[in-house]
């Protein structure tokens, strides 16, 4: 690395070089798709030597930086303050891109930091108590409270509860460090490899051109995972059991499928609809009502997978498509002085009708 031009830089930047920088040369950007320096350190990126190049460092920044943020452009000793938006329109020869830092808070990094310091002596009581277990529930929580905000499509909402979301994983691996079971850097590493190793097609040579004959693969070379592990485990065994019935359901049925196990058209499926129905009819003892009732949810998930739906998110919308309805009648009734107790079937199911007709 050239140090006097990363002076002579800063002289025409008009800076002084601040105590945390990230020096790369503009060429290592040619591949990626995320930027290789935390957002809260200063970078600058040096030998600019064409417009493509300085448009693939703007595309990689922009998965990062917002599009309003300030850049500098040092070329030839002068310097050009822009957006980074703006950059790249123009190129007439080589030159340096300094990106001043996001600001304090913006990195993993110290994210991590301010995670462990809650852990430290001088840190929250409540957060030194915690163990894996104890955080169970928080997780749990903040996992149903992530898919919440995604069934709302609320972006605010989803920021939120995956910063929260976030903070348990984190949270978590920062106890494995000081128990010296794991820490973040392995957490990270171990799907780093897992990615590679499960995505031949993407950082391999094979060749495969559908959803399915990716799936397809997956699950062989899971199947092959399997087999190198001492445990005697199946297909189904890395479903969690914690799961809610219908995603556990549903999840044993795409495993299941991706090695054969399926039907052949979906009319097979609508015809076990249609069996399971007779049998919830003739069930003749409460246990025979329940088991059948169970395998007609189970088949009607198998027709949600084979109609490409989710079946746990496609019920949620439903439940809160019956909430937002059955608050409308609830609200109508109170407008009329009226408890729903009171209220006739018929009364009740034109207020239900009247909420269908506002669209909600």
């Amino acid at each position: 690395m050239d140090f006097s031009l990363v002076t002579s830089t800063f002289d025409t930047l008009r800076l002084t070089p601040p105590s945390k920088l990230t020096l790369l040369d503009g060429h290592l950007f040619t591949p990626l798709h995320y930027p290789p320096t935390p957002p809260d350190s200063d970078t600058l990126i040096l030998n600019i030597d064409s417009q493509e190049l300085m448009l693939q460092i703007k595309k990689v920044l922009l998965a990062v930086y917002p599009s309003e943020h300030k850049v500098f452009t040092v070329e030839e000793g002068k310097r050009k303050e822009e957006r980074l938006s703006e950059i790249g329109n123009t190129f007439s020869s080589t030159f340096n891109f300094y990106v001043p830092s996001l600001g304090k808070g913006t990195s993993f990094e110290s994210f991590a930091e301010i995670t462990a310091h809650l852990r430290a002596p001088d840190g929250c009581p409540w957060d030194k108590e915690q163990t894996h277990q104890t955080l169970r529930k928080h997780l749990l929580e903040e996992s149903y409270e992530t898919i919440s905000a995604m069934d709302s499509n609320s972006t605010t909402e989803m920021r939120e509860e995956f910063g929260d979301l976030l903070l348990q994983i984190v949270l978590n691996a920062q106890i494995g460090s000081e128990a010296g079971e794991f820490n973040s850097t392995q957490i990270i590493k171990h799907i780093y490899d897992k990615i590679i190793r499960r995505h031949p097609h993407v950082f391999g040579d094979l060749k495969l051109d559908s959803v399915d004959g990716v799936l397809a693969n997956w699950e062989k070379l899971k199947e092959k995972e399997r087999g190198g592990k001492k445990e005697d485990k199946g297909i189904l065994d890395g479903v969690p059991i914690s799961l809610p019935a219908l995603s556990q359901a549903q999840e044993y049925q795409d495993r299941a499928a991706r090695v054969g196990f399926d039907w052949k058209e979906i009319d097979g499926v609508l015809d076990k609809v249609r069996e399971e129905i007779e049998e919830i009819k003739k069930a003749d003892t409460d246990f025979e009502l329940a088991s059948e009732i169970g395998d007609l949810f189970f088949v009607l998930v198998n027709l949600a997978r084979w109609k490409y739906v989710d079946a746990e998110s496609a019920l949620r919308n439903t439940n809160l498509k019956f909430k937002k309805r059955f608050a409308h009648v609830e609200k109508k009734a109170k407008e009329q002085n009226k408890n729903l107790s009171d209220m006739t079937l018929d009364e009740m199911d034109k207020l239900w009708n009247e909420a269908k007709s506002l669209g909600l």
